[in-house]
C-alpha cells in the first residue's frame, strides 16, 4: 500500500453520482470533476476505462475548499458535524 496515497472515500450508494451530475450540482465543469477525481480521489473507479463514481458530498466540499471535511469523510466520521453539514445539505443520511 502505498502511504502518500490517500484512503478511498467508502461510498455509499445514495453518495455516487457520475461526472456531469455532479458539475451540475456544484457548479463547475466536468473537467474540473475530473480533475479534482484525480487531485483529491474523490471518489472510485473500478478499472480503467469504467465510469467514474463520484462521491456528491465529497465534490462539495472541495468546491468549497473544506479539505477538512474531505478528510473526516474519508475516514468514515460522516456524523462529525464538518461533514454532517454537507451530508444534510444533501438530504443525504449519516
Amino acid at each position: 500500500m502505498n502511504e502518500n496515497r490517500p484512503a478511498p472515500i467508502l461510498l455509499k450508494p445514495d453518495d455516487i453520482v457520475n461526472v456531469d451530475t455532479a458539475a451540475h450540482s456544484v457548479g463547475r465543469s466536468p473537467k474540473t470533476i475530473r480533475r479534482w477525481f484525480g487531485d483529491h480521489k474523490i471518489g472510485r473507479q473500478s478499472a480503467p476505462n469504467a465510469t467514474l463514481q463520484i462521491s456528491l458530498p465529497a465534490a462539495h466540499m472541495v468546491a468549497s475548499g473544506d479539505l477538512d471535511a474531505l478528510e473526516l469523510l474519508r475516514t468514515g466520521e460522516r456524523h462529525h458535524p464538518s461533514v454532517k453539514r454537507y451530508l444534510d445539505f444533501l438530504g443525504l443520511p449519516a
